[in-house]
């Protein structure tokens, strides 16, 4: 039988018990550590490559693998707008290896489809905004529409008489327009695309009167004179467009409808996982390629605290559900 010489302050049973459970802390410890150096942190992306989610998961996966030690990779789950990819992750084991790239779609989703398998809000730990997308109504020329008062005005005067377009049903760019027309009590006609390049070519050419667009892509438009900026969705100017209000600054404080983009793990994720992705993911939010390659493709980098994404989920759940309901809004 071996002999263990203890030192003569653990001969105690007091100190005997705990050096025992020292030992053993530290070997659980370092079996979590290996666990951990042999696993990989998958980023769910649930749309296609090239979307923006998509640019955001890419631009931000190999700085966060550099950071925390483990292969980080990005796979791509679309299908149902979204609802698939959400719910592989609503499912998966909440260990920290499992991240959605979410965005305020996924509340907007989880509504028009019915018998959705899992809450947007409850189902998720909010980690840390990524970025902002913002949207600018613009209207064809030819509509003589230079403000959002001209729309107003037009359309009481004529409803459906002015129409819109969208990249399709439940889309923000047709959400966005819904909120409008709800907060300016107008009736305007949607027109539903299959994309965005056939909407914005029909925009262009005054087949569709007015519509939301991502403000990089509007700008440019609207500097060469082919289409008029009337506002912009967010709640301060842009710095691309600057001298382009603003709904608040028009009285019509409730339209604030930028796209937000954010990651989330599975509910019941431990707090110190949920901390411990935050800190590193607004570290990777700070470094200049990282945010120039975000301003390239049109968003703005921008982290919050888990507390933060939170409250926004919060708020824009009940009112894209709202606009949903009182619209009749339903999925293709």
């Amino acid at each position: 039988m071996f002999k263990i010489n203890m030192p003569h302050w653990a001969q105690s049973p007091q100190n005997a018990a705990r050096t025992l459970a020292m030992c053993t802390a530290a070997l659980v410890l370092s079996c979590v550590a290996f666990a951990q150096s042999n696993n990989s942190i998958k980023i769910i992306v649930p749309f296609t490559p090239g979307t923006g989610m998509d640019t955001i998961a890419r631009a931000i996966s190999p700085h966060l693998s550099e950071r925390m030690g483990v292969p980080v990779v990005v796979q791509n789950s679309p299908g149902a707008s979204g609802n698939i990819g959400a719910d592989m992750v609503a499912k998966s084991n909440p260990d920290g290896n499992t991240i959605l790239m979410g965005a305020n779609t996924m509340l907007i989703a989880a509504q028009l489809y019915k018998n959705v398998p899992f809450n947007p809000v409850k189902d998720f730990a909010p980690v840390s905004m990524t970025a902002w997308g913002t949207l600018m109504l613009v209207a064809n020329p030819k509509t003589g529409i230079k403000t959002v008062q001209d729309l107003v005005r037009v359309s009481n005067a004529k409803p459906d008489s002015i129409n819109f377009g969208s990249p399709g049903v439940g889309t923000p760019h047709h959400m966005a327009m819904e909120l409008l027309k709800l907060e300016t009590h107008t009736s305007l006609l949607h027109v539903p695309y299959k994309g965005t390049a056939g909407y914005t070519q029909d925009l262009l050419a005054g087949e569709i009167n007015v519509g939301f667009l991502p403000v990089h892509v509007a700008q440019a438009f609207v500097a060469s004179g082919k289409l008029n900026a009337l506002a912009v969705g967010s709640l301060k100017r842009h710095p691309i467009a600057p001298n382009v209000p603003t709904f608040a600054e028009l009285g019509f404080k409730d339209i604030d409808v930028d796209l937000w983009y954010a990651f989330f793990y599975p509910s019941k994720t431990p707090t110190a996982m949920v901390e411990r992705l935050n800190k590193e993911v607004v570290a990777v939010l700070k470094m200049p390629d990282v945010k120039d390659l975000l301003t390239k493709a049109g968003l703005d980098a921008a982290s919050s605290t888990p507390q933060e994404l939170a409250s926004i989920v919060e708020k824009d759940y009940p009112r894209w559900g709202r606009v949903i309901r009182l619209k009749g809004i339903e999925a293709d």
